[in-house]
């Protein structure tokens, strides 16, 4: 039986060499659970800067709105991998044809709890009760918040939760006043901010510092037929993660576009 995040096929890629330019390189359909997490750049990092070429992989990147949607896409075949949150590992667990084969982030910092500029709620305990919108359920930012509530002594139901289907919507609903607070990225926050729109109340990585916040998925069939691939397109993804780590600027330039945002 595998483990949840397959460190055999980790194994193989610290083995694994670099392809020959002449190979033809292979495609890969990768899906985000959310197309506006600054964690999941290194995918975008990895295919500009030719990263992955290096390794025989040609990425085809997709934002498919949210955890629940990237895991029906990995089950149907719609995508190769996908990248999302640690509790998607459950689906796994469960039955679904897929499997975590990375994890590439620990405490989730990048999930918070955004108000709008004019809320009147200045810190945690004036969520108590509220009704708190994230892009799906179940998924992370819903676990993150009932463990938030839990911590603050108010109990799972302590405060009310709903899945809007996007980070867009999400956004909608706040600025519109239909939700009290929204459960996002960080970086969201920074450009409601930015923008005088809105505030980042709390960040939710206190409330879980033993987690894996961004896990790697693949498909079954894949990584029964083709674990050559797999590997190799883990190789890409972490040689990614590497470069962006020593390019900050460079890297900044590709967020700025995919992301859409400006430099803050």
């Amino acid at each position: 039986m595998r483990t949840p995040i397959a460190s055999a096929i980790l194994g193989v890629v610290a083995c694994l060499s670099v392809l020959s330019p002449a190979e033809a390189a292979d495609t890969v359909r990768v899906g985000k659970a959310l197309g506006s997490l600054w964690a999941f750049l290194p995918v975008d990092v990895g295919v500009e800067k030719g990263i992955f070429a290096r390794y025989g992989i040609d990425p085809e990147i997709s934002d498919v709105g949210n955890g629940n949607k990237l895991q029906q896409a990995l089950a149907s075949g719609s995508v190769d991998f996908g990248l999302a949150a640690g509790t998607d590992l459950a689906f796994a667990a469960k039955g679904s044809p897929v499997l975590g084969v990375a994890a590439f982030a620990k405490d989730p910092r990048t999930v918070t709890i955004i108000v709008s500029a004019d809320s009147p709620i200045d810190d945690v305990a004036g969520l108590k009760g509220k009704l708190l919108a994230m892009p799906g359920a179940p998924s992370v930012a819903q676990w993150l918040v009932w463990q938030m509530a839990i911590a603050e002594g108010w109990g799972k139901d302590g405060v009310r939760t709903l899945a809007q289907g996007s980070v867009q919507a999400n956004v909608a609903a706040l600025l519109t006043h239909q939700v009290d607070a929204i459960v996002d990225p960080v970086e969201l926050g920074w450009q409601l901010a930015d923008q005088h729109k809105g505030r980042i109340l709390v960040g939710l990585g206190r409330y879980a510092p033993h987690f894996h916040a961004h896990v790697l998925f693949a498909r079954d069939t894949l990584i029964d037929d083709r674990p050559d691939l797999v590997a190799r397109f883990l190789k890409g993804f972490f040689a990614s993660i590497a470069f962006m780590k020593d390019n900050k600027p460079e890297t900044s330039a590709v967020a700025m576009r995919v992301l859409g945002r400006s430099r803050l």
